[in-house]
């Protein structure tokens, strides 16, 4: 499988593709940022970004987009920016016809490191260490985005079993995690499963 992770952004939108293997070995295709510059107007910088996220996708031509969830920050403006990049993104990849996956960044740091709540500098180093890279991918919004397309294509792999070659200690993790969190859920709610 191969999917684009977009870590979205005004200033800097991270790009990530990774070619994922059945069983789980995740390859570097190719990673980069895409920047725009606060000194252009707000639909000048969207144009830079859509360009990009076009060329990569006729590039890479990725089977894919995992893009992160906006989610809620103290700063307005900087959920906007997100929001706005996140829309021009999923409009390139849908006039494409290709799928788009939303991950929250708690989801990509459990899939990656098997913690939830890990910091930045730890899903640089999973994220390096998975890709088997001599170098950390620079800046973190490179990582970020390589992180949840490793995250994406675990995710909607199938069920891991314990057990099976090359599932990693941190997959080990999220999988356990994630049957966890269905239970708990299941426990408060009952009835979810069937809707």
């Amino acid at each position: 499988m191969r999917v684009l992770g977009v870590d979205p952004g005004l200033t800097r939108c991270g790009l990530g593709v990774v070619d994922v293997a059945a069983n789980r070995t995740a390859t570097l295709v190719g990673v980069g940022v895409v920047g725009s510059s606060h000194e252009q107007t707000l639909d000048a910088r969207l144009l830079v970004i859509a360009n990009a996220v076009d060329q990569w996708l006729d590039a890479f031509k990725p089977d894919v987009l995992a893009i992160e969830r906006v989610f809620a920050q103290t700063n307005l403006s900087t959920v906007m920016g997100v929001a706005q990049v996140s829309g021009v993104v999923m409009v390139a990849a849908a006039r494409r016809g290709i799928p788009v996956a939303l991950h929250t960044p708690s989801e990509v740091k459990a899939a990656v490191t098997g913690n939830g709540r890990a910091d930045k500098a730890s899903v640089t180093a999973m994220v390096t260490r998975l890709l088997r890279l001599h170098e950390p991918p620079r800046p973190a919004d490179a990582a970020d985005a390589l992180a949840l397309a490793i995250a994406h294509a675990w995710r909607s792999g199938g069920a891991v079993d314990a057990g099976t070659p090359g599932t990693t200690a941190a997959q080990k993790l999220w999988r356990e995690a994630a049957g966890k969190a269905k239970i708990h859920k299941n426990k408060e709610n009952p009835g979810a499963a069937w809707r």
